[in-house]
């Protein structure tokens, strides 16, 4: 899934550069919070992805772990909390899953395409732009609408999450993930607000974004156009409209269990303890099932919340500091603690 907004303006307020990553390991009594979690809650979100996992060493952990282990006995006697650190603070966010009123079909309110991958799209090349998509509709009556929608600003916010549930006429769901982007590099909306004098930074959220494109139409749309990347969909019709939606592992994601994480330096699929602080703190074993293209570090993670305004209402409220930390495989922890000295 494409990460957060509020990510992508943090990472362009910092600019920040990181260090080459360090290795400590740790024990599950330097966890704050471990005996607490509910681990069986953990393992059947890890076996969702661990047979994805093809290093031998995860095979055999998988394959355990599909017995019926005691779940919090089965982490603690094959994997090792390693902290990674790269110079840079944790810094943890949340993202969801929009859920928007749609059409297949354009008419009455629904005008907004939303864009299958066109056929002369080439990966990393510069394709059109927003504002040459939209203003000069050079897409238009190609057999790409996949659905339509009542407002831009969902077609927007739905670009930038990466993935959705659309909300039909006849009361059923259709779910749209990534497909393709056009090759221009992102830029923040919020950035550019707080450039204009609009807001302060810690003012910006998606609700501020969403007013102020909604009262400044003329202007709101040109702001919007500030930001040249433009995503592409597929309809994901195999998930079931119950379940969370596809990951980087091409599995459903899990509200409260799944994040996102920079694979340069997690695994995917690997057990992960956070410890988030702020107004609401968390202390949970999550699972990073997922990426981003502005996730970057060992200290960076993305919360999956869920699906719908309830969920992004609380994913839009993490901004958080904390750390997280690895959990690996006894003998790959060893290897790579030992390695650094």
């Amino acid at each position: 899934m494409i990460r957060s907004w509020l990510v992508c303006f943090f990472l362009t307020l910092t600019g920040s550069v990181m260090a080459e990553p360090t290795y400590s390991q740790l024990s599950f009594d330097d966890l704050n919070g471990w005996a607490a979690d509910d681990h069986q809650a953990a393992l059947d979100v890890f076996l969702n992805t661990c047979g994805d996992m093809r290093d031998p060493q995860w095979e055999v952990l998988c394959d355990f772990a599909r017995t019926g282990p005691e779940p919090r006995g089965f982490f603690e006697k094959f994997f090792r909390p390693v902290l990674i650190e790269d110079g840079e603070p944790m810094l943890f966010t949340g993202y969801f899953e929009p859920e928007l009123p749609g059409s297949r079909v354009r008419g009455d309110a629904y005008q907004h395409p939303i864009y299958a991958v066109p056929d002369d799209l080439v990966p990393g090349k510069p394709y059109f732009t927003r504002r040459e998509i939209e203003e000069e509709q050079p897409l238009a009556g190609k057999g790409l609408e996949l659905a339509w929608l009542t407002d831009p600003v969902d077609l927007f916010f739905l670009q930038v999450q990466g993935s959705g549930r659309i909300s039909l006429p006849d009361g059923t769901m259709m779910r749209v993930g990534y497909g393709g982007k056009n090759g221009r590099n992102y830029s923040s909306v919020g950035m550019a607000l707080v450039d204009r004098g609009e807001f302060e930074p810690h003012q910006v959220s998606a609700a501020v974004i969403r007013n102020w494109v909604r009262k400044n139409r003329a202007e709101g749309r040109a702001l919007l156009w500030e930001n040249e990347s433009y995503v592409f969909f597929r309809e994901v019709s195999e998930v079931p409209a119950e379940l969370g939606p596809l990951g980087a592992m091409n599995r459903s994601i899990t509200p409260h269990r799944s994040i996102a994480v920079d694979p340069a330096f997690v695994t995917l699929g690997s057990p992960v303890w956070i410890e988030k602080e702020g107004a609401e703190p968390i202390n949970r074993l999550m699972v990073a099932q997922d990426t981003g293209s502005a996730i970057k570090g060992a200290q960076r993670a993305d919360i999956f919340f869920g699906t719908g305004d309830d969920a992004g209402r609380a994913a839009g409220r993490i901004k958080d500091g904390g750390r997280m930390v690895v959990l690996m495989p006894a003998t790959m922890a060893h290897r790579l603690v030992v390695a650094q000295r």
